[in-house]
């Protein structure tokens, strides 16, 4: 029996991942210009194709925002499954810790506060007010946003008091974000909103070499933390009893998920929903609660809806692209809806 359950996990791993390579050519075809299936593998392969503008379109445009679509994908699925584990609660997701609010914070202290500081000129010089300053501003926020958590969690013995906390975190960084929108120019309040909407796009190539190897760590140590997920399933006093030490465990989970949702957040925006809405699918699609099977199986569900999701914020074209976290909730919803309705006997 064991051995069938094991076999039909491999088998659905592996359709997953035939499911993300057809995404992933197709993200790298279709767009605003249709380029051949077979002249996206030469260019990818290193040879010339018919048109050498596709390379440039694949290499620069195409192919860094699929890799970041993947990466955010799945460090944000992961990062929710991590939490919703950790706090035993179906409504958890990477964000439930204030880290999202706090990476806001500090875009809205950068991008609201140019003009009130009377550095708008320089700003622009320097090149503050662009998508690198944007992803800097963000990860300052929520920097010091998990080094305040972190401090807590090595104080606080209860779960229960450190998600209440981190709410609260999250509720009190959200004021200030809304007192700054307050007394901002329309311009900056629209630069504000323009990155809330999310996007993969923005993301460079040279900024793809610092958030693909540090979501990466951040999955290793995720995915290292199988059995301790695993152990935490039968609750806090079990596993302690089980040889569990509780806070070392927390303080991994909570470091390893802080760091997956902060990076996403700072070169993507706050991506919604996909942090929620793809545990709870993997549950349902590998039926089991083995964080062995559901880590890897997370992983390629959130990459995978994630490049859904762009595909088809992309459809309109170049001239309009809709916002990714409207896509994002209008695909997980319903996918959710249908898992809650079919688990109720």
């Amino acid at each position: 029996m064991v051995t069938l359950i094991h076999l039909r996990s491999t088998v659905f791993l592996i359709g997953l991942a035939l499911i993300l390579i057809s995404l992933l050519g197709l993200s790298l075809s279709v767009g605003s210009v249709s380029i051949p299936i077979d002249q996206v593998l030469i260019i990818l392969g290193g040879g010339d194709p018919e048109r050498q503008t596709w390379t440039q379109i694949i290499l620069q445009f195409r192919l860094p925002r699929a890799i970041t679509a993947i990466t955010a994908g799945a460090a944000l699925s992961v990062s929710g499954l991590q939490m919703q584990t950790l706090f035993a609660n179906p409504l958890a997701g990477p964000f439930i810790l204030g880290i999202n609010a706090g990476a806001s914070l500090g875009v809205a202290l950068m991008v609201l506060g140019i003009e009130a500081t009377g550095v708008a000129a320089l700003s622009e010089s320097l090149g503050i007010a662009s998508d690198v300053g944007i992803a800097t501003a963000a990860c300052g926020g929520a920097l010091v946003t998990l080094l305040l958590v972190l401090g807590v969690a090595q104080r606080v013995r209860s779960t229960l008091t450190l998600l209440l906390l981190g709410l609260m975190l999250g509720y009190v960084t959200n004021a200030l974000v809304t007192i700054l929108l307050q007394f901002s120019l329309t311009e900056q309040i629209q630069a504000y909103l323009s990155w809330t909407f999310g996007s993969f796009s923005a993301v460079t190539q040279h900024q793809l070499r610092l958030l693909v190897p540090l979501a990466g760590l951040g999955l290793a140590v995720a995915y290292g933390s199988g059995k301790v997920m695993n152990l935490l399933l039968l609750g806090e006093a079990q596993a302690r009893s089980l040889g569990l030490a509780i806070q070392p465990a927390r303080f991994c989970l909570i470091s390893s998920s802080a760091l997956l949702a902060g990076l996403v957040t700072a070169f993507c925006g706050p991506i919604a929903f996909v942090g929620v809405a793809v545990p709870h699918l993997s549950r349902y699609v590998f039926k089991t609660v083995d964080h062995f099977v559901l880590l890897p199986g997370t992983t390629l569900l959130g990459a995978s809806i994630a490049l859904l999701a762009d595909l088809i914020a992309q459809l309109p074209g170049r001239e309009s692209v809709l916002p990714l976290n409207a896509v994002m909730s209008l695909i997980g919803a319903p996918i959710v809806i249908m898992v809650i309705l079919r688990r109720r006997p």
